[in-house]
């Protein structure tokens, strides 16, 4: 089963670490969940204490009941790629900003073969790898977080397996962007607009994200290319973060880039659907290589 996005408040889990005097494995509520999954939870204890962890420390308790017993397993030897994401590869980082990585692994056969199967991404930290499977899945859907990850400019780690994987990137992009990332935009400024009304405040920083977001997809209709890297936008950009651009006129930009959005997604060349037959026949190439690790 795949887990959602983020989990709704009211979701049972199990903690993977101890906290706030409650030892690894103790039972919690979602009081709290974040607008997007790098962002923490915060969750409340039966005797009323509550914590902040991020979705790496937390385990859904249902998953949690049903898991089967095994030894801890060190996926990280078979980490494929791994790169830089978020604020420094995107050319928005300050002197506070954390270093998050990316990227995926291709675990042993024999690993899918067994009782336990294996984990869909791991995580430490700021650190996040998908199993090979499942990143290209989610790349083929269009999810803008594993398109960035395969066109970040600082890339740390790439195996002769993922340039491959590299060099057909573009059998990756459709017309589905559209659809992805104008869903997700507009679900998260409504939000953001509630926020406002509710409570006379905005996340500058993740309506800066979510502009940021609208500039990379209008760079995917218009040449084909995910925008990571912001460029001249950087400095409106941070001021939106700072809070400085007002309400109405960051309004008036999101707007105009919307109907500019459109405008490309009916002029695009992009295909209709990605080449999913190109990506399966990479995805078996890599499986069969996993055959004697």
């Amino acid at each position: 089963m795949t887990l959602p996005p983020v989990l709704p408040v009211g979701t049972s889990v199990v903690t993977r670490l101890p906290v706030s005097g409650h030892p690894a494995g103790a039972v919690a509520v979602v009081v709290r969940s974040p607008l997007d999954p790098d962002h923490a939870y915060r969750v409340r204890f039966p005797d009323g204490t509550e914590a902040t962890l991020n979705r790496g420390g937390l385990t859904v308790r249902r998953h949690e009941k049903n898991a089967l017993p095994h030894a801890e397993r060190d996926f990280i030897p078979f980490i494929q790629y791994r790169c830089v994401v978020g604020s420094r590869a995107f050319g928005l980082d300050t002197e506070a900003s954390d270093t998050d990585l990316r990227g995926f692994y291709l675990p042993p056969a024999r690993e899918h073969w067994g009782l336990a199967g294996v984990p869909e991404q791991l995580e430490f930290g700021e650190e996040v790898y998908w199993e090979a499977g499942k990143f290209v899945a989610l790349a083929l859907k269009a999810n803008p977080n594993v398109l960035e990850v395969l066109h970040s400019p600082l890339v740390q780690t790439v195996t002769p397996l993922a340039q491959e994987l590299l060099d057909i990137r573009e059998a990756l992009l459709s017309r589905l962007v559209y659809q992805t990332y104008n869903g997700y935009m507009m679900g998260q400024f409504k939000r953001l607009e509630a926020d406002l009304r509710q409570h006379g405040e905005v996340r500058w920083k993740h309506a800066m994200h979510l502009l940021r977001l609208l500039l990379s997809g209008i760079a995917v209709l218009e040449r084909g290319e995910v925008l990571v890297h912001v460029g001249e936008h950087r400095a409106t950009l941070l001021a939106v973060k700072r809070g400085e651009v007002p309400w109405p006129e960051l309004e008036r930009w999101r707007l105009s880039l919307h109907a500019r959005f459109d405008r490309a997604y009916t002029a695009t060349t992009l295909p209709e659907r990605p080449d999913y037959a190109r990506v399966e026949a990479w995805l078996l190439r890599a499986r069969r290589a996993a055959l004697d690790w």
